[in-house]
Parts: C-alpha cells; sequence; structure tokens
C-alpha cells in the first residue's frame, strides 16, 4: 500500500526550556523533544491519520535511538532513518519569550547525519508511489543530501503531489544567493511550494505577496503557499483559485513547530480534495493549536482538535 506522505530531510532532537521568559544561561531544566520539520510534518500527518514515513539520518548514538522510538509512537514509518557513524544525532535549544521570540541555537556539527542522505540509499519505487512527497530547502544546503534530494524530486517527476518546504535556514547557507539557484532547480520538480515571506523572497527575490507566488506559480509549481504572520496565509493556485484566510486568535507559548503542523494538515486537506480555503483555515488552526503548546512532535493536534479550532474560530 502507497504512503499517504513521505517526507526527506531534518531530524533531531529538541532540547526546550521548562520556564519561559527565561535567558538559556539561566535556565535550570529543559524538555527533550522529537524535532526536525520533515520529521515534525510527517508526525503532524499520522496524527490527523495518514499513513507517514520519513527519509533521514540519524547519528548511531543513544539520542538517535530515542528518536526511532519517538517516530513510531507517532505511528510514523521508521525504515529510512538510518545513522551514520562517526556523526553525533543532532541537538537544538531555544529560548521561549512569548508571543514572537523564539531563539534557535543548531548543534549539527561536525555535519548533521541528515545532510548525509545519499541517492544509492533512495527508494525510489516508494518515493514515486507516495500520494505526497514532501521536501525541505535544508536538504539542499550540502552534498550527498543535495543530489540525493534533486534525484528524488526528478525520479518522481510530479508526480501526485510533491512539496517544497522553502525552509530558509540561514546557518545553513553562506547567503540567499547561494541558495537560490538550488530553489529554483527544485521548484522545477515540484507542485506546491510552501513559505513564508522571508523563505518566498529567498526563493524568487520577490518579497510581496501576491507578487512572489506569482514568482513561484511561474518556477513551475501549480500552488504557492504563503504564509504571512499576522495577516494569515495566501494560497493562489495555477487555475486562478486564491484564498487568503486570517489567522486564528491564539496565546502563543512556543511558536516553533507551528509550521510542521501547518504542513501535515496542508498535506491532510490536499489529500481529501478540499478547496482551498477549506485547506487554509485547517491548516492555520493546526498551527495555532501547536503554539498554544510547549512541545512539538507531541503537540500535533488530532483532526477532532482541529475541527473544532476551526469551528470556535480560536484556540481554546
Amino acid at each position: 500500500m502507497a504512503y499517504d506522505l513521505i517526507t526527506m530531510g531534518r531530524i533531531g532532537v529538541d532540547l526546550y526550556p521548562l520556564q519561559t521568559g527565561v535567558p538559556l544561561p539561566e535556565v535550570s531544566s529543559f524538555g527533550k523533544f522529537l524535532g526536525g520539520s520533515a520529521a515534525n510534518v510527517a508526525v503532524a500527518a499520522a496524527k490527523l491519520g495518514r499513513r507517514t514515513a520519513v527519509i533521514t539520518r540519524t547519528g548511531d548514538d543513544p539520542f538517535g535511538v530515542y528518536l526511532h522510538d519517538e517516530l513510531r509512537g507517532f505511528g510514523v514509518d521508521d525504515r529510512w532513518v538510518t545513522p551514520v557513524a562517526g556523526l553525533p544525532t543532532p541537538v537544538v535549544f531555544c529560548e521561549i519569550f512569548p508571543p514572537d521570540d523564539f531563539p534557535l541555537y543548531f548543534y549539527r556539527q561536525p555535519k548533521a547525519p541528515d545532510l548525509e542522505i545519499d541517492a544509492h540509499e533512495l527508494d525510489l519505487d516508494a518515493i514515486l508511489g507516495a500520494r505526497i512527497f514532501w521536501i525541505t530547502g535544508t536538504g539542499l544546503s550540502e552534498e550527498p543530501s543535495r543530489t540525493a534530494t534533486l534525484a528524488a524530486l526528478a525520479h518522481r517527476a510530479k508526480a501526485g503531489t510533491t512539496v517544497f518546504d522553502l525552509d530558509w535556514r540561514p546557518m545553513f547557507w553562506k547567503d540567499p544567493d547561494s541558495a537560490r539557484p538550488f530553489y529554483a532547480e527544485a521548484l522545477k520538480h515540484t507542485t506546491v511550494a510552501v513559505g513564508n515571506l522571508d523563505e518566498v523572497e529567498v526563493a524568487t527575490g520577490v518579497r510581496e505577496p501576491r507578487a512572489a507566488a506569482q514568482a513561484l506559480l511561474d518556477a513551475g509549481v501549480e500552488l504557492a503557499v504563503v504564509k504571512q504572520g499576522p495577516k494569515g496565509v495566501l494560497a493562489v493556485d495555477r487555475a486562478g483559485r486564491e484564498a487568503e484566510v486570517p489567522p486564528l486568535p491564539v496565546t502563543v507559548l512556543n511558536g516553533l513547530g507551528a509550521g510542521d503542523a501547518f504542513g501535515g494538515s496542508l498535506c491532510h486537506g490536499l489529500l481529501e480534495g478540499w478547496d482551498l480555503e477549506r485547506i487554509m483555515r485547517h491548516a492555520n488552526a493546526a498551527g495555532a493549536i501547536v503554539a498554544s503548546r510547549l512541545e512539538c512532535g507531541s503537540a500535533m493536534p488530532t483532526v477532532a482538535e482541529v475541527e473544532e479550532a476551526v469551528t470556535a474560530g480560536a484556540v481554546k
């Protein structure tokens, strides 16, 4: 049976302060959670009832064992999560200053195992057969992951739905200009692009939301999703259909992971065949729910929780 969703990209261990509003040097205790955008999107879709898997790599260490256990516990197939000898599983610390300041500190030296994904290891038949295949910008930042990501996209050749999470992380690149050619190549092979204003600007050189959406469509995608922060989300497809949906009111505890919840719900809505407005409303609601919680993976909402938030028009 084909997977509803296969994601490919970053995974790691998130260590979040259990005290909010406290600078990292003063934090005394942390919670340990599954992290990484590709892993979190797979978890988010699994929580919504989808059959998901992730392609990534970890260190051959106890944190790697922990991530396998977490993925299985969330119902995500981990068969393509393999260890890399000599490289530690990445760890990410954050600071939590609600409502909108969540600095991240990535520990991915000397190199993150998820950047060691090799094209020769890929199960191309499974990638081709998945109803949705999801890749990230981080996966394009270094070799051999870059070649593997582009090879997977080329083999899939826009079969089904292929999503490019623009996922711009400036610490992984020299500058935006060095990233743009690889983003452009990936966009040729994808049907959906999703990103915030910073990310669409890196991908297209354009920041104004509608102009950026059109630039993404011109680059080859069928659907452009531009997240505008407090202004909500804009979705435009090649047929000229458009939806602009405001965010749900929410008391933000930790905004990290909200975008991954949005992504998992986006996939769910696309698989259901919903119209653009309904997809965006549900994705916004999923993101808002996670923003109201401390953790990421374990915070991903169920279908019932998302429906309740949409109906209420707010996260309670």
